[in-house]
């Protein structure tokens, strides 16, 4: 069996976080230069919580946004002020550049003082702009913020799009230059991410994969910091396997460090096409590993469930003929994946890993032929229809598959709303098992379509 390390340099896109008081328009300036509306817009302080990631490129240079929450250091309106300064700084860590925002209408503000302390700390490229300047006669008006320090910003309207495309010139001119191949340009590569809670034995599964010590591994909860690429090569198929710090529970995560390893291993859900879940034998499933489940789900990605320490399972769980099923209804979330049982400190059951991970990302890739779809749901009709909405017949007219990588179905029907949420649920079990879609999420998109009867 042909198992290599690769060490290829692969890399990921730069990162241009950003950042600036609530309400200066920063979603609006990320929706506009994504090209999409992405980031919530409303005109309230704080409501983007979050942070929220979208690629890009511009004059031939592709590149990551990430819009951040408003930096209100008092937070007298903002219910979490410490967890947004928190995301910010992370973002503004792990960012390659930051794009800071000032609001051209209501001029200097003490807060734009307090970001740019920040910026001058973390000694990174920023670029300066003063938006809501929806026209030049209103540029004078932007001569106060040189009193920040300030010599250069680029003053414009992210709602009207002026200068976006000067602003785009002086990102690009700004970004470092690429080193190796971006992720996404690889062909053929199944990404994993695995992720469980500190200590479960994520670094010892990939050592036990590879064959040797390559991570660190300890006893001690929280020892991998960062998230750990590991390309390998096996039977003619490459596999990056992506090693990320245990996922704690976030009144738990008491170290700057810790959170940085939360936002890393996020990321590493979205770079994934599926996650090993693994869960501590000693323990079973708890309310964190459901967590991690919906992350999972809610990321649209395949998954694949490691019911690790098999040994320190207790007996009337091991003996038990229904584990898969237990496990299950505590993971309602990614019920959909298959269950191996391991052991990654001795090796029992890890041989069936990489046949568990071919199939399911076979089922995530899959495109099923519109022709088998349709007969499919022509035989749901007739043996199981949809119940009765209003007095009225709810009819499925045809359906089609627009994507993979995450599974995704349109069924074009006369009532949108008329489908309730447990035949949907139907619907995707009954797809599943035709169409062997086992260890994928299924995502289902009902659009209308009137006909004459």
């Amino acid at each position: 069996m042909e198992q290599i390390t690769n060490t290829v340099n692969y890399s990921r896109k730069p990162l241009v976080a950003i950042v600036g008081r609530p309400n200066v328009g920063k979603s609006t300036l990320f929706n506009r230069l994504i090209g999409e509306r992405k980031s919530i817009v409303e005109d309230v302080p704080g409501v983007t919580r979050d942070r929220i990631y979208a690629d890009t490129d511009w004059d031939g240079r592709d590149f990551s946004l990430v819009d951040t929450g408003g930096f209100d250091p008092e937070g007298k309106e903002e219910e979490y002020p410490s967890l947004i300064k928190e995301q910010i700084e992370i973002a503004i860590e792990e960012s390659d550049l930051i794009l800071f925002v000032l609001d051209g209408r209501d001029g200097v503000m003490p807060h734009d003082e307090d970001v740019i302390k920040l910026l001058r700390r973390v000694r990174k490229p920023v670029i300066f702009t003063v938006n809501k300047i929806d026209d030049k006669k209103h540029e004078p008006a932007t001569l106060d913020f040189h009193s920040l320090g300030i010599d250069k910003y680029i003053p414009i309207s992210a709602v009207q799009g002026r200068n976006i495309n000067e602003l785009l010139d002086n990102i690009v001119a700004e970004l470092p230059e690429q080193e190796g191949v971006y992720e996404e340009e690889q062909e053929g590569v199944v990404k994993i991410a695995v992720l469980g809670k500190p200590n479960v034995g994520k670094s010892t599964l990939i050592n036990r994969i590879l064959g040797e010590d390559r991570l660190m591994t300890s006893p001690e909860p929280g020892t991998t910091r960062d998230t750990i690429d590991t390309y390998i090569e096996r039977d003619g198929s490459t596999y990056l396997f992506i090693d990320t710090a245990g996922i704690r529970r976030k009144s738990k995560i008491n170290f700057s460090v810790e959170k940085h390893s939360v936002f890393r291993a996020v990321r590493a859900m979205e770079r994934a096409d599926l996650a090993l879940l693994m869960i501590d034998g000693g323990e079973g499933p708890t309310h964190q590993d459901a967590r991690l489940a919906r992350l999972i789900a809610d990321k649209g990605r395949g998954c694949i469930i490691l019911l690790n320490k098999w040994d320190l399972v207790p007996s009337e769980v091991s003996q038990s003929p229904d584990i898969d099923g237990i496990l299950k209804d505590n993971l309602l979330a990614v019920d959909y994946s298959p269950v191996l049982i391991i052991s990654a400190l001795t090796g029992r059951g890890t041989e069936k890993i990489f046949k568990t991970i071919d199939k399911v990302y076979k089922n995530f890739s899959q495109r099923i032929p519109t022709k088998k779809l349709n007969y499919f749901i022509r035989n749901i009709i007739d043996t199981s229809p949809p119940p009765i909405h209003k007095g009225k017949e709810i009819k499925f007219y045809y359906i089609s598959q627009p994507m993979t990588k995450q599974p995704t179905f349109v069924i074009f029907t006369n009532e949108i709303k008329g489908v309730p949420e447990n035949y949907k649920r139907f619907l995707q079990n009954k797809l599943r098992r035709e169409f062997d879609l086992e260890g994928t999420p299924i995502k289902l998109i009902f659009r209308s379509e009137r006909k004459k009867d």
